[in-house]
């Protein structure tokens, strides 16, 4: 079976068909231009710096492309980074396909549908219920394909409900040890607290950020839906702005992103889980690539650390 981009370590050389995720230009300090690629397969991705290239070369390997590459592994400030050597644009004689590229959820999309339906069934507060489930329905389809984020977490197809199953779980662990918590708002706000995402970004491939991504953000963009989706559907009342508040305060800090620090105890248990899961899904993605007994390449969405993964973990 050949081997896919992260498989390989330091030193090694690789000759792989690749699609390229992002493409940014850039000026070297000796005037000459350059790309800065984000290359990727199933696996996950890797940085790549293309030199001197021409206007001719900006559209061979833009974002979106498939490419075939020879080059070289390297460690660069405790990153692993792909020297390349040789690259040319795929063609139809090479008889390959974006989705061959592309990492996915390692859940299945119609059983994390079904699983995040039986939540909603089993929330007991009809205001919160039907929100939640109406605008779920609403944007369904982006729900269930798109990424959870442009990088660093959850960055691939179906992770932004796969991030969502994995909290609801948590949700559901939480709540069973401490029964005093609102089921029905913390569910209602682990489903609904990236949903502005299937508007702030672009799509499941080559994703980047949209105007309203930019201008605006997926937080204040959800918070706006769920206003509209109450009003549409007659619904007002305490229940549809705490609802709000822990869709504003999930982020926890502003600093983070957040206009209100969590003041409700799920707002509390919604950012620290969304954070905790976030979290694992980095360490797992660079510890899944990591031999025992050796560090990890630095996390830069966990403050540029690396991870030890002991010897005796086989």
């Amino acid at each position: 079976m050949e081997r896919k981009l992260l498989e390989f370590d330091v030193g090694e050389s690789v000759e792989l068909f690749l699609l390229i995720k992002s493409s940014v230009k850039g000026t070297a300090s000796n005037g000459k231009p350059f790309l800065s690629l984000v290359l990727q397969d199933k696996s996950g991705e890797l940085e790549a710096k293309l030199w001197d290239v021409s206007e001719s070369d900006e559209a061979s390997y833009a974002a979106e492309h498939i490419v075939h590459i020879a080059g070289d592994i390297q460690n660069y400030r405790g990153r692993k980074q792909l020297k390349i050597r040789q690259i040319r644009k795929a063609t139809a004689a090479d008889n390959v396909s974006a989705g061959e590229f592309m990492e996915t959820a390692p859940v299945n999309k119609d059983e994390m549908a079904e699983e995040i339906t039986q939540y909603i069934f089993e929330m007991k507060n009809a205001n919160l219920q039907r929100i939640t489930r109406s605008l779920l329905k609403k944007y369904q389809d982006k729900f269930y394909d798109y990424p959870a984020a442009v990088r660093h977490h959850h960055e691939f197809v179906s992770g932004l409900s796969y991030h969502v199953v994995s909290m609801l779980r948590l949700a559901k662990s939480i709540s069973d040890l401490y029964p005093s918590v609102n089921r029905d708002l913390l569910y209602a706000g682990v489903i609904l607290h990236d949903l502005g995402k299937v508007i702030e970004l672009s799509g499941p491939v080559s994703t980047t950020y949209t105007l309203e991504g930019n201008l605006i953000g997926h937080i204040s963009i959800v918070v706006e839906e769920v206003s509209k989706m109450a009003e549409e559907l007659n619904i007002e009342g305490e229940e549809v702005v705490i609802l709000k508040h822990i869709l504003l305060a999930h982020h926890g800090k502003g600093e983070w992103g957040s206009p209100k620090p969590p003041l409700v105890r799920e707002a509390e248990i919604l950012h620290q889980i969304d954070l905790m899961d976030a979290s694992m899904n980095m360490m797992e993605k660079a510890l899944r690539h990591t031999k025992p007994g050796e560090f990890s390449e630095r996390i830069f969405g966990l403050d540029n650390r690396s991870f030890y993964r002991p010897s005796f973990d086989v």
